[in-house]
């Protein structure tokens, strides 16, 4: 018998001396067939199954690190534990959010939303959560670059005073820059500074994702802009028209969130509260689509006349709501269903009580389609001799990409070309880039200066948290060189701009200040007092016969800005689960008109412009009607993002921006494979997801729990635990307010280390997620309700995992908490197959990188990295429970209720996640879990699960119920 060895799989032991004389002894007569199980597994057991498994498993060699110590210690860094700083994020149409970003020894690691801040109220978004990744992307440009070649900015720098001095013996005249939409007070300055001393010069804005409509529509009904915004904790009837409030929908979408979700939960828990009631007009299901009480399912196109003529008893329930409703309309609704919706409002009361207008957050609020327009036919007549694109990287993505992004009609890429000089700032080398003279390195939002205003105006200073690390520059810096002041930073930029604002002796009280709390004080915007709305006489747009197309920033990576994140790559899409791609959607009664089925890649033709994708069919989408995501396609994302998906800006157009009529698909092939994280489309007549109307609940409090779910206390083979002497941890998430945003699962990715594993391994249901969120369908496909349910780990009482692991790897902790021990794990995954939530990982190859030096800067130090052969899954953030029993430990004080907060409970805009301590009777997660509508899910097993839920609670109208 050989001596008892290890190896890294059976491959590797096949190769040995060792082996090859047990084959030789064993089977003397034939060759065994070892992808034979039988074969394999007889082998184990005479050569020594137990080691040959654990080396199979665990004997991963991870790389050696190195602990080197201070020279000197910054005063303020104390090792183990992390500061935090206040800065802002900017989303689609430049609008900030504020955060407070959490820093490890100088790193910054996680993204927090500013409990301070308007706009944020201490929540985030996936786009957010997900920004600390592309700090650290190794693929972000390093250098700058000359006509393809490593350069520098000092070179660039000349060069740009070289074109400045040009052009500015002509006034400025054929120079052109082109920035993103502007909210920034200080470069709105400098803008205005340069154009004064170069009156021919032109400053162009374009984004893809930019507010056109609603800029459009505010003029059109009030003969000038104005920015509306929306008080949903003071509604009682809301219309949504094709409007994605919840969320990062629009600006102040995480703030909305809180609001409307505020509003619902205290009808829940308080019977003499007035409930909200939510209608959605909508093409494509969204996630505030499901959280509607109605749903009209209907084209994009069909909005417009919906708006005009709302159903009676939608205008019966508004108006019996005088002053307490809101209508409001979708960022990609033409601008007339934005006038209407203004008209409505100020009809219904509404003005200065749920909507309220003030002047516009950008600084220059333009016609921006029209401004790409008039860039281009200047570009091509040759008037332009200088090009400037000033790439948008405030919110930490891929900005300044019109050679992507802008309208196809356009042909930018060719008109670009006739322009002498070309540069670019910009966070990526990306497609624009490469028919650029010059590229510059743009510094991510965490290395930056500068300041961005929120949805109501609030003004925030946007601080950097760590030196640029490839040197990136930004917008100021080169906004500097054209005002010959090239060596001023941008920190003392920001900060004379401010002085000009607040010119008290005490500006430098003032300016600390407005660092430390995120936000300056006093800078939201007034509220003003608009004209009386009015709707263009025009005539409605007719709506189109034949096939529909619509374009949607992708739910995952918005319009191609983010499609180099991983994280988000490996976010499932809230409607359909999927990863790794776009496709297009269809509805099942269109898909069957069209001879299609989910996984036929098909042809689309619009306007003799053709683009290939696969179909996915969708319940609740439009019939004659598809929708294709942005964002995918990309040639120059990165490693991460080239060559996923395909491009549906090549079908977008100037005068089809949003969606149009006059669309073809034609059938090519079939057998296209998606990688999606659920398979099931409906509940498959179980009811995790349970859902009743608010009458129903007041009449009968305890739906959620028939009789026949329930288990008694005494009911039970195990003994049970007495928690009566420490802590007893436990969660409870509730439905009614749950968006489905998915902020819980980008969070825990990156509190948690999680690993991301590719379109393959997702395809076999490796994905790594330690909380998933998952979609159910109720009713027809047709005409379906969309519900969303977290899934983190149970954390059971009588927890099934623990039963079958050999190795005692998953334990329970006296404070109830499941937990695993990642070094006894051999790997033998009995644990997974036991558990009918299937929300444990196993980590099946190398998942985490630990050849790339950047990405070692953006995980937590306070969780482990794990390598190949263990089990992972929520741990309820132990490493914050322990940090908060610490600290009050030393402080010799009891824990207080909510001090300790996990990532997904941070991170949820609707406060639907609560964490704490059950052995506290006045712990909000205790009062909780003792309303009528507490469920456990598969509570009929008896695992007794720490993690419950409270049942969704509807409040239709009655009169469309019944119909």
């Amino acid at each position: 018998m050989p001596s008892i060895k290890y190896w890294r799989s059976f491959e590797e032991l096949a190769n040995t001396q060792e082996f090859q004389a047990f084959v030789e002894d064993e089977f003397p007569n034939r060759t065994p067939d070892w992808n034979d199980p039988g074969s394999r597994r007889k082998f184990l057991t005479l050569m020594g199954a137990s080691a040959l498994l654990a080396g199979a498993s665990a004997c991963t060699v991870q790389p050696p690190e190195s602990i080197v110590p201070y020279v000197r210690q910054p005063e303020e860094f104390v090792p183990g534990k992390p500061l935090f700083y206040a800065t802002a994020v900017t989303g689609p149409g430049g609008v900030a959010t504020g955060l407070l970003v959490e820093s490890h020894l100088g790193r910054p690691t996680k993204i927090e939303g500013n409990p301070q801040h308007p706009a944020s109220l201490g929540a985030t978004d996936t786009f957010m959560q997900a920004s600390v990744l592309n700090l650290y992307d190794p693929d972000r440009s390093q250098t700058a670059l000359h006509n393809g070649y490593i350069s520098t900015w000092g070179a660039f720098i000349t060069a740009l005073i070289g074109v400045r001095d040009v052009a500015g013996l002509k006034q400025g005249e054929g120079l052109r820059i082109l920035t993103g939409t502007v909210t920034s007070p200080t470069l709105a300055a400098q803008l205005q500074e340069f154009l004064a001393a170069n009156p021919k010069a032109k400053w162009h804005q374009y984004e893809a994702g930019g507010r056109h409509s609603a800029r459009a529509g505010s003029t059109a009904a009030f003969g000038k802009a104005f920015n509306a915004t929306y008080r949903f904790d003071r509604a009682n009837v809301i219309v949504s028209l094709d409007a994605d409030f919840l969320c990062s929908g629009m600006p102040g979408g995480l703030r909305y969130a809180r609001d409307f979700a505020g509003r619902r939960r205290a009808a829940a828990e308080d019977p003499s509260a007035k409930p909200p009631r939510l209608y959605v007009a909508e093409g494509t299901p969204s996630i505030t689509g499901g959280m509607a009480e109605h749903r009209f399912r209907m084209r994009t196109s069909e909005v417009e006349a919906f708006a005009a003529k709302l159903p009676d008893a939608i205008m019966k329930d508004l108006e019996a709501n005088h002053g307490a409703s809101i209508v409001v309309a979708g960022e990609h609704q033409p601008a007339r269903v934005h006038a209407i919706a203004h008209e409505l409002n100020a009809r219904l009361g509404n003005v200065g009580k749920t909507v309220i207008y003030t002047d516009p957050v950008e600084a220059n609020p333009i016609d921006e389609i029209a401004s790409i327009q008039e860039l281009v036919k200047d570009m091509n007549s040759g008037a332009v001799d200088a090009l400037l694109i000033l790439g948008e990287n405030g919110g930490g993505g891929d900005g300044g990409n019109p050679v992507y992004d802008a309208p196809a009609d356009l042909n930018f890429l060719d008109a670009l070309k006739k322009v002498k000089f070309r540069a670019q700032l910009g966070l990526y080398a990306n497609e624009t880039a490469a028919w650029c003279h010059w590229h510059v390195p743009a510094a991510h939002y965490l290395e930056s200066w500068s300041d961005a205003r929120a949805y109501d105006g609030t003004a925030t200073i946007v601080q950097p948290l760590i030196a640029p690390l490839y040197g990136g520059k930004t917008t100021h810096e080169v906004l500097n060189v054209l005002l010959n002041r090239g060596d001023k930073s941008p920190l003392e930029t920001v900060r004379d701009y401010w002085k000009t604002q607040h010119k008290g002796a005490d500006f430098e009280d003032f300016w600390q200040v407005s660092l430390h709390d995120g936000m300056v004080a006093g800078s939201a915007f007034p509220e003003k007092t608009p004209p009386a709305a009015k709707v263009p006489d025009a005539a409605a747009a007719p709506v189109a016969s034949g096939l529909e197309i619509v374009f949607r920033p992708d739910p995952a990576v918005g319009g191609g800005a983010f499609s180099n994140n991983a994280w988000l790559q490996e976010l499932p899409k809230p409607q359909n689960k999927m990863t790794w791609d776009n496709a297009v959607w269809i509805s099942p009664k269109s898909a069957e008109h069209y001879g299609v089925e989910t996984g036929d890649v098909v042809e689309i033709e619009l306007s003799g412009r053709k683009v290939e994708g696969p179909v996915w069919v969708l319940p609740g989408h439009a019939d004659e009607s598809l929708t294709v995501h942005l964002g995918y396609g990309r040639t120059r994302a990165g490693k991460i993002g080239d060559n996923v998906g395909f491009d549906a800006y090549a079908l977008s157009t100037t005068g089809a921006r949003t969606h149009a009529a006059g669309a073809s698909i034609t059938r090519k092939r079939h057998g296209y494979k998606f990688a999606n994280t659920q398979h099931t489309q409906t509940m498959e007549e179980r009811d995790p997801f349970r859902v009743g109307t608010l009458a129903e609940y007041h009449q009968r409090p305890e739906f959620a729990n028939p009789e026949a779910k329930r288990v008694a206390d005494d009911h039970t083979m195990f003994p049970l635990w007495d928690y009566n002497k420490g802590h007893k941890w436990g969660m409870s998430i509730d439905l009614t307010a749950c968006v489905g945003c998915q902020a819980c699962m980008v969070a825990c990715q990156a509190e948690n280390n999680i690993a991301v594993v590719g379109k393959e391994q997702v395809a076999l249901g490796r994905h790594m997620n330690w909380i998933r969120v998952d979609r159910y369908y109720s009713g027809s496909l047709e005409e379906p309700e969309m519900y969303f349910q977290p899934v983190p780990c149970m954390h059971c009482e009588n927890a099934l995992c623990e039963l079958v692991c050999p190795v005692a790897a998953t334990v329970h902790s006296a404070e109830g908490l499941n937990e695993m021990v990642y070094n006894r794990c051999v790997g033998t995954r009995y644990c997974s197959n036991n558990c009918p939530y299937k929300v444990r990982r196993f980590n099946f190859f190398l998942y985490s990188d630990w050849d790339t030096q950047s990405l070692f800067g953006v995980r937590n130090p306070d969780v482990t990295v794990r390598s190949r052969g263990v089990m992972e899954k929520c741990s309820y953030c132990v490493q914050r429970i322990n940090r908060v029993k610490i600290d009050a430990d030393k402080a010799d004080r009891p824990i207080q209720d909510g001090e300790i907060v996990t990532a997904c409970m941070q991170a949820c805009p609707a406060q639907a996640i609560v964490f704490g301590d059950l052995n506290d009777p006045a712990s909000r997660v205790s009062k909780l879990k003792r309303q009528p509508r507490d469920y456990g899910l598969l509570s009929e097993l008896d695992t007794r699960p720490r993690t419950t839920y409270l049942a969704r609670l509807r409040n239709p109208n009655p009169e469309i119920e019944k119909s």
